[in-house]
């Protein structure tokens, strides 16, 4: 393990490299990285980085969102197979359908999709900055794609905008049911459970603290409670121990493992390293009409 590291230290000096890491990957893959947060934190170290080659370690989507902010930058993904289901989760012809029936709709794209999706939004959000962008817009009524879960969680905290659900959702929060949380509770009665918004509302209502997955670190770190049951994937538990090891963590008990973050291992970022597999590509169109609500993201959040 040590040599492989080495390795990658070696290689990134040489191609002057920077290695951006998503909570949910492997212990030893965040172990390495230059910078480890969600998507929103990702995204705006993105753009304030020297380096001329970023490796996204996470999957698809992020990478396309990393190039799409920095075009002159090499992005490499270490295996270019690592993606998003729920990404994919919304159609272009449903978006004009609603864009049609309602004159004032805002599309809220949530970063977790394709390029493509982005192109057809008013703006993206994260699960960090949802709420206070849905607020910050004007329109009254909000076409929120793709995950219906976390849109129905805004919804319910913004009451003053109508929303407009789409069918789609994150496998591994759909996996943390109410009565898998209920049994977790019942074998930790002293332990506060924090719980990601993309689960559904039944299970959210079970929640000590409802947040992202940075939120639920700082939640976890600031607390005074010592054991936590987690309901999100489970790569967050290697920042949540390393921050609080006097504190205990529990899963919530349904499989909350993400296999494409897991694809992303040591072997594969040296590789793309070494060999510049992997590469990002996204067309000046594409960028150029992706990057617009990416940007309002950021100036909305902040």
């Amino acid at each position: 393990m040590s040599t492989i590291v080495e390795e990658i230290e070696q290689l990134k000096r040489e191609k002057d490299a920077v290695i951006l890491a998503h909570y949910y990957v492997d212990d030893d893959v965040q172990a390495i990285a230059d910078y480890i947060g969600d998507s929103y934190y990702l995204a705006k170290v993105a753009v304030k980085l020297k380096e001329r080659t970023i490796v996204f370690a996470g999957v698809k989507f992020m990478g396309e969102s990393a190039k799409i902010l920095n075009p002159e930058k090499t992005v490499l993904m270490p295996d270019e197979n690592a993606d998003c289901p729920m990404a994919h989760m919304a159609q272009i012809a449903r978006i004009e359908e609603v864009r049609r029936e309602y004159d004032d709709v805002a599309v809220v794209c949530y970063i977790n999709s394709t390029a493509e999706l982005k192109m057809h939004s008013d703006v993206c959000v994260t699960s960090a900055n949802a709420m206070k962008i849905v607020k910050a817009l004007p329109n009254k009524h909000i076409f929120f794609i793709p995950d219906e879960n976390l849109g129905r969680y805004i919804a319910s905290k913004v009451p003053e905008k109508e929303f407009i659900f789409n069918d789609g959702y994150c496998h591994v929060h759909k996996a943390v049911t109410a009565d898998v949380v209920r049994r977790a509770k019942e074998m930790h009665p002293e332990a506060e459970v924090l719980i990601h918004p993309e689960c559904t509302l039944e299970v959210l209502a079970l929640a000590d603290y409802i947040g992202s997955t940075s939120g639920i670190i700082d939640y976890a770190t600031k607390s005074d409670s010592k054991e936590f049951i987690i309901s999100t994937e489970l790569g967050v538990l290697y920042q949540l121990k390393q921050q609080n090891p006097d504190k205990t963590f529990y899963s919530a008990g349904a499989v909350q493992i993400c296999p494409n973050m897991k694809r992303v291992t040591l072997e594969k970022i040296r590789n793309c390293l070494r060999d510049g597999s992997g590469e990002v590509e996204v067309s000046d169109k594409k960028r150029e009409k992706s990057l617009i609500p990416l940007q309002r993201m950021l100036e909305l959040a902040q």
